[in-house]
C-alpha cells in the first residue's frame, strides 16, 4: 500500500512497518471490510469493488458459516459496502486532496499527527455501524465453529511470531527495515542516502516492541472467544457486549499497551515527518500524482455503478 496506507489506515491502528500492525477484529464483518476497502496500489478499485465476496470468504476462513450465516454475512457485507461508498469515501477523497496540497511543502510531526486524528473519528463511525450485524450473527455461531475459530488463531499466532518475533534482534530489525524501505520507495520513488539513513535510525531506536504487540494479539483473540461465547442464546444486553468488545479492540484496556501505543504513534509521525522533508521535488512530485491517482480512484468507486 502506499501513501494512502500510511495517513488512513493508522485510523485503524496498521501504521504499516512504522506503526505496530494490530491484528484485525476476527470474526467480525469489520475484519475483511477494513483490510480490503484499503486495498493498495493499482488493487485499489479492483478490492473495493470485489470487497463483500473477498470479505465473505476472508471471514468463512475463520467460522466456517452455514448456510443460513452465508446468506446473513453477504447480505451485510454487500449493504455495508454500499453504505460506505456513499458516506465513507467523499471523506477519503477530502484527505486525499489534502495530502496533495501538502506534498509539495516541509511537514512537522505535529501536523502529519493531527491528519490521522482527523480520520480517526471514522472508523468509530464503522463500528457503530456494524455493531447491529454482528450482534446479530453471534448468537447462531456454534461449538465446533468456536473451535475451528480457536485453531485459526493459533495458526495466526504462530504465523505472527515467525513474522515479527523470530530470529536474533538485528535480524528482525533488518526485516523491518526492508519493508519500510520497500513502502517508502512505493510513494517517493527510489531513497537516496540520506533518506534510507533516515529510516534506519528509526528503526534501530525505536520503541517498537514486538513481544507486546504479540502480548495483545493474545488478549484480543481470548477476548474475541470469551465474549462471542457469552452471546449464545438469548440475551438482552448482547449489543452493548458487542459495542464493549469493539471497544476494547480499539483502544486496549491495558494500561502499559495504550502508553506504549501513544509513543510508537509520536515516534512514527516524527520519523515520517523527517523522512518527508529529506526527500527531493521530484520525489514529491512523484507522492504527488500518486496521490491524485488515488484520489481519481476513489472518486470513480463514488460513482453510481452499473
Amino acid at each position: 500500500m502506499l501513501f494512502f496506507e500510511i495517513f488512513v489506515m493508522p485510523v485503524f491502528n496498521r501504521f504499516s512497518c512504522l506503526f505496530l500492525p494490530l491484528r484485525p477484529i476476527i470474526g467480525a464483518l469489520l475484519a475483511a471490510f477494513l483490510a480490503l476497502t484499503l486495498a493498495g496500489c493499482s488493487s485499489v478499485k479492483l478490492g473495493y469493488q470485489n470487497a463483500p465476496g473477498l470479505g465473505y470468504w476472508w471471514l468463512d476462513s475463520y467460522l466456517d458459516f452455514n448456510d443460513a450465516q452465508s446468506l446473513q454475512v453477504r447480505t451485510e457485507l454487500a449493504a455495508l459496502q454500499a453504505w460506505h461508498r456513499q458516506t465513507e469515501l467523499p471523506l477519503y477523497v477530502s484527505a486525499l486532496d489534502q495530502l496533495q496540497r501538502l506534498a509539495p511543502t516541509n511537514v512537522n510531526a505535529e501536523q502529519v499527527c493531527a491528519l490521522i486524528d482527523d480520520l480517526r473519528p471514522r472508523l468509530q463511525v464503522l463500528l457503530d455501524r456494524v455493531e447491529p450485524a454482528i450482534t446479530a450473527l453471534a448468537p447462531t455461531l456454534t461449538a465446533a465453529q468456536f473451535e475451528h475459530l480457536a485453531r485459526q488463531f493459533d495458526k495466526r499466532s504462530l504465523k505472527w511470531r515467525d513474522e515479527w518475533l523470530a530470529g536474533t534482534a538485528e535480524e528482525r530489525q533488518r526485516r523491518r527495515l526492508k519493508r519500510l524501505i520497500a513502502r517508502a520507495e512505493d510513494f517517493y520513488g527510489r531513497l537516496d542516502n540520506v533518506q534510507l539513513a533516515v529510516l534506519h535510525t528509526s528503526v534501530a531506536n525505536s520503541v517498537f516492541d514486538a513481544s507486546l504487540g504479540y502480548r495483545e494479539s493474545q488478549r484480543r483473540y481470548r477476548d474475541t472467544l470469551q465474549t462471542l461465547r457469552q452471546l449464545q442464546g438469548t440475551n438482552a444486553n448482547a449489543q452493548a457486549q458487542v459495542h464493549a468488545w469493539l471497544a476494547r479492540n480499539l483502544r486496549s484496556p491495558d494500561l502499559d499497551y495504550q502508553n506504549y501505543v501513544e509513543r510508537l504513534n509520536q515516534e512514527n509521525c516524527t520519523t515520517l515527518a523527517e523522512l518527508h522533508n529529506s526527500t527531493s521535488a521530484a520525489q514529491r512530485r512523484h507522492l504527488a500524482d500518486t496521490l491524485k491517482d488515488y484520489a481519481s480512484d476513489a472518486r470513480a468507486l463514488i460513482a453510481p455503478q452499473r
